[in-house]
């Protein structure tokens, strides 16, 4: 039987010789491998951290001492050594096991982080409860794979400096190579020196012995004390945290289990917040992994796992994105690229490229992209914002208060907007919508098509004295769905029969929309279907439109609270339009991980269930009932 399915709890863990743990790694990978090839998710950062999260189960007691993963995407591990290895074949599936940590699926999961740099803000807050409560737990906090370019991360350390009482371990995963790993028995023993728990108090009582000698004293603890920090900083690159008074451990290689159970050890001892460094290769195990070039199969989608060629894949959104900004990059030399550490994975690759000089990368730091840009309007230049939608809710304050506030011409383009699907509640893109309609003077469009995106992307840049927002799911679009004409600003893509049914259909919706109304029409029923494009601010067209139909029905891949339909409804009330109102959008609820298309059939947004809806509406209209649970009653 192999080592792994005899594993059903960290305790398990600690029984095993050193031959097994050898064993037990390498199976590991092959699960891990094998599984990402069919179910996709995130296998560059769990190859790196095999070894990492064995030491860690075999130093801590897990869940009585807590485990927090910093973006939670490195957890694979964490949950095959914590009872879910005879489920893990359903990764990201659904109903089967998550691809973040999960509070519904163990005792383990404390925090469904998958947001990054929030590690130690959690960390910290738990290990202060346990420490006002007397309880003799421990805290560990693992954070890397570019989390710590993340300000929240800084502030929670310089928090965490000033908490001696802490029993937190902070783990930096560090698998961006930029330190050289320290070697040789004069580390470790500094090692051990200084997560020694009397390690202050000897010090202490050096220095007031020596500063007890006239004259001489003062002057040999200095000398003293500077010799002590310049052989630390000549070994390891512990200064920046010890200057916050933190305590360092490392660097240690991250893939020497045996190592990091002694470093963790050590600093288990210290009783206090203590960071230890550990350096480890994204992908490592996997040659085509440590040998892809762009990210060590940091996500990759379904892959052969003989030679980890992915297979191929149609052109999504993103492409047609990265086509179009080179396009406008290459006859606007104002127009400037940023993103938060996604920059394949938006596709400003191919624009960095192009323009390098003018393509910046801030790391885990939406916040900063967004007023940074902000400053690069007042210079003089448009700079485009290219986010995955779910990730612009952390600089709302920044749109709202940096760009807006001050007219700044920024453009901030959405990728995977609505609903994403796999990777569950945190990444569905279904606030945006709702969130940046307070925000005065922002324009935002949602492109129907591919077409309509190089159009809408076009527009955004011209606007130079507002922020504008473009946005579009994941994924491939539909087929261009060309406008059979126009009213105001938005395009008509179906008109047929008598003035019905009006349907309002924001973004990926409209392919949706014309389905519905080709069943509609099939049921006698007259349909106009209307693409705003942009939907904020409000085309006063649809006013005019509403007024003239028996019933209005909007549908967005949005909450519904707060979004295109809330917003539109209200528009029509201050008019005085009282159409009777459907309003169809994303429950404003955390979303199960599951395909797209399943999400979407399971909320209604799907041909069938609106067409039904609608010709149930029509029906009551007809017979003179009101509509039952409507928006608006007639």
């Amino acid at each position: 039987m192999a080592i792994l399915e005899s594993i059903t709890c960290p305790q398990d863990l600690r029984a095993l010789s050193d031959d097994q743990l050898e064993t037990l790694a390498a199976e590991i990978r092959d699960v891990l491998i094998t599984t990402v090839a069919t179910n996709t998710g995130h296998l560059g950062p769990n190859l790196g951290v095999v070894e990492l999260t064995l030491a860690i189960h075999r130093v801590f007691d897990s869940p009585r001492d807590r485990v927090v993963f910093d973006t939670g995407h490195q957890a694979y591990v964490h949950k095959l050594v914590t009872g879910r290895n005879a489920t893990f074949g359903t990764l990201r599936k659904e109903g089967g096991v998550s691809g973040y940590p999960s509070q519904a699926e163990s005792d383990h999961d404390i925090v469904e982080n998958s947001h990054a740099s929030t590690s130690l803000s959690y960390a910290d807050g738990i290990a202060k409860a346990y420490a006002i409560r007397g309880e003799d737990r421990h805290v560990v906090a693992v954070i890397g794979d570019g989390a710590l370019t993340g300000g929240m991360a800084w502030e929670a350390l310089n928090n965490i400096a000033i908490n001696p009482r802490s029993r937190l371990v902070i783990v930096v995963n560090d698998n961006g190579r930029s330190y050289t790993p320290t070697i040789g028995g004069l580390a470790n023993a500094l090692t051990g020196l200084r997560t020694n728990p009397r390690y202050e108090h000897v010090l202490d009582m050096v220095k007031k012995r020596l500063n007890a000698v006239p004259g001489v004293g003062p002057a040999a603890y200095d000398a003293l004390h500077a010799m002590k920090k310049g052989l630390k900083d000549a070994l390891a690159p512990q200064g920046l945290f010890e200057d916050l008074g933190l305590k360092y451990v490392g660097p240690v290689d991250g893939h020497d289990r045996a190592a990091m159970e002694h470093v963790l050890a050590q600093a288990k001892r210290f009783n206090g917040p203590v960071i230890v460094h550990a350096l480890t290769r994204k992908g490592y195990g996997y040659d085509p992994a440590e040998q892809h070039e762009a990210d060590q199969f940091h996500a990759p989608g379904p892959f052969d796992v003989q030679t980890g060629a992915e297979k191929p894949k149609g052109r999504i959104w993103t492409d047609h994105f990265s086509e179009a900004i080179v396009e406008i990059g290459e006859r606007r030399p104002d127009i400037v690229a940023i993103t938060a550490a996604m920059m394949h994975p938006v596709g400003l690759d191919k624009f960095q490229a192009r323009f390098p000089e003018r393509t910046f990368d801030v790391g885990i730091a939406e916040q900063h992209a967004a007023t940074s840009a902000a400053g690069l309007a007042i210079g003089g230049l448009h700079p485009v914002v290219a986010v995955y939608a779910t990730f612009l809710n952390r600089a709302f304050d920044q749109v709202l208060m940096d760009c807006a506030l001050h007219k700044c011409g920024v453009t901030f383009v959405l990728d995977r907007a609505g609903v994403t699907g796999d990777d569950g509640a945190s990444h569905n893109g279904m606030w945006d919508m709702s969130i940046l309609q307070v925000v005065p003077g922002l324009r935002l469009a949602a492109p129907r098509d591919a077409a309509t995106l190089r159009e809408v992307l076009n527009e955004a840049v011209d606007v130079d004295d507002a922020p504008t927002v473009v946005r579009f799911p994941k994924g491939p679009p539909p087929e261009n769905i060309p406008a059979v004409g126009k009213a105001g600003g938005a395009d008509v893509l179906v008109r047929k029969g008598t003035k019905d049914v009006l349907v309002v259909a924001v973004g990926s919706m409209a392919s949706v929309a014309v389905d519905v109304a080709d069943r509609l029409v099939a049921q006698g029923i007259g349909v106009t279907v209307v693409d705003p494009r942009w939907v904020m601010p409000v085309d006063p067209a649809l006013v005019d439109l509403a007024r003239e139909h028996q019933l209005v029905v909007s549908v967005e891949d949005n909450g519904r609270i707060g979004g295109c339909g809330s917003v539109l409804l209200q528009t029509l009330n201050d008019a005085g339009v009282h159409t009777p109102f459907r309003l169809h959008g994303i429950p404003q609820e955390f979303l199960d991980h599951a395909k797209r298309a399943a999400i979407l059939e399971r909320i209604g947004l799907t041909p069938q269930a609106l067409a039904l809806g609608i010709v149930e509406d029509m029906t009551a209209l007809s017979e003179g009932r009101t509509l039952v649970d409507a928006d608006r009653q007639p």
